[in-house]
């Protein structure tokens, strides 16, 4: 005969009270982490094909180690890019969520998905991007740093959140496009700990990958400090077709 622990009927009082809800729409689910039908259905996974460098979805098979006309054009710093889902709709709902909205337990439903795309290389190091003081103390916390630290736990990976520092209070990039990202970047960030990132796999943390200039600007200071390879891992992406 089965008999209830003590702790049950706190479980069942909590759920009563304070329901699952879907991250995206806060409707409510039947599990934690789960997102509604509706939203699942929204939600653009990337998958292959995709570009060999910064992982942007193709419509067709281009073949092994194609890479887009932007990678052709201008090949990034950062060795590769890889991204769970596009964004857009449910996945910018908790993106913005974990952002602005108090909500910093996302960051492991978020590691979740990046873990499974990430391709993370045996033995790296996951660096998170990182904030300005001025707007962490007004943020109250780094979201790429939960991220580093929720895939920590999911691969038994190192973090060093030290590792870059954001030295200039940059404005905010929303409407920017690339050339105005990049300038807007310059200079913002600064190797702290050579010694960890020395011949290391470095695989740089962030939520969202929009034109890839802050990951550049992060990947051209980590491989000057002596990384081995960046690679960045994002839980959604830009695509513009999206």
């Amino acid at each position: 005969m089965l008999t209830a622990t003590p702790a049950a009927p706190l479980h069942a009082l909590v759920d009563l009270i304070l329901p699952a809800r879907c991250p995206a729409c806060r409707t409510i689910v039947d599990g934690d982490g789960r997102f509604c039908a509706g939203c699942w259905a929204q939600l653009a996974f990337i998958t292959a094909p995709h570009c060999a460098c910064c992982g942007a979805p193709f419509d067709h098979d281009r073949g092994a180690g194609a890479l887009c006309g932007a990678c052709l054009a201008a090949a990034p710093r950062y060795t590769t890019a890889r991204a769970a889902v596009v964004y857009g709709g449910p996945a910018r709902s908790v993106v913005l969520a974990m952002k602005h909205g108090d909500r910093a337990y996302l960051a492991g439903l978020m590691a979740a998905a990046m873990a499974r795309v990430g391709e993370l290389p045996a033995g790296a190091l996951l660096v998170p991007v990182p904030l300005h003081r001025w707007r962490l103390w007004r943020r109250g916390f780094n979201q790429a740093a939960a991220m580093a630290q929720a895939l920590a736990r999911l691969t038994g990976l190192e973090t060093e959140m030290m590792a870059l520092q954001r030295v200039k209070a940059t404005p905010p990039s929303q409407g920017l496009g690339r050339a105005a990202r990049a300038a807007n970047v310059r200079g913002a960030f600064r190797v702290v700990n050579r010694e960890r990132i020395r011949g290391r796999d470095v695989v740089l943390v962030d939520d969202v990958l929009t034109t890839g200039a802050t990951a550049d600007a992060c990947a051209r200071h980590l491989k000057r400090a002596g990384a081995r390879a960046v690679h960045v891992l994002t839980y959604a992406r830009v695509v513009r077709d999206a």
